[in-house]
């Protein structure tokens, strides 16, 4: 399968602003600092997540992005593929060219797996992932880190 970290910080990135969205914009400074994401490399997923249709961007100070749509109506394999990553588990990426241009004895086997993949992660939303009780300890234990992070800057500073 050729899940790159593209489509994992996507997804991640996304539930991260479904957490946090509260009735004003996320920074994607604030989900780089959670989620230990690269700003750069989330400002390119957005940028792709935006055209897409599944955020909306606010500009000026204050700024930040919320989700377009209702966090129940957006689905992993979306946000999969906004960012122009492929679920596909063949060899030959479904071109049908795994042998020497023909397809190969286990291309069908393969191709099967690539939609059942696809059609489970279109099965699944930001909303069921974000009321996970898993997910929420995980969110909580980030927003923690980084309130003993900011005290120790502080402390360091006086």
């Amino acid at each position: 399968m050729r899940l790159t970290t593209k489509g994992r910080y996507a997804v991640t990135a996304m539930i991260d602003l479904t957490l946090h969205a509260q009735n004003k914009p996320t920074s994607l400074a604030d989900i780089s600092g959670r989620q230990s994401i690269s700003l750069s490399y989330l400002e390119q997923l957005f940028s792709k997540l935006r055209q897409s249709g599944l955020v909306t961007s606010v500009r000026g100070p204050g700024g930040g992005y919320h989700l377009a749509i209702p966090s129940d109506q957006i689905f992993v394999a979306q946000i999969i593929n906004a960012v122009n990553e492929s679920i596909d588990t063949t060899s030959c990426r479904g071109k049908g060219d795994c042998q020497g241009g023909e397809i190969c004895l286990t291309h069908s086997l393969w191709q099967d797996l690539s939609v059942q993949i696809h059609e489970f992660l279109n099965g699944i939303s930001l909303a069921d992932l974000v009321a996970k009780r898993d997910t929420q300890q995980i969110a909580q234990r980030q927003i923690d880190q980084l309130l003993v992070l900011d005290d120790n800057l502080q402390a360091q500073a006086c």
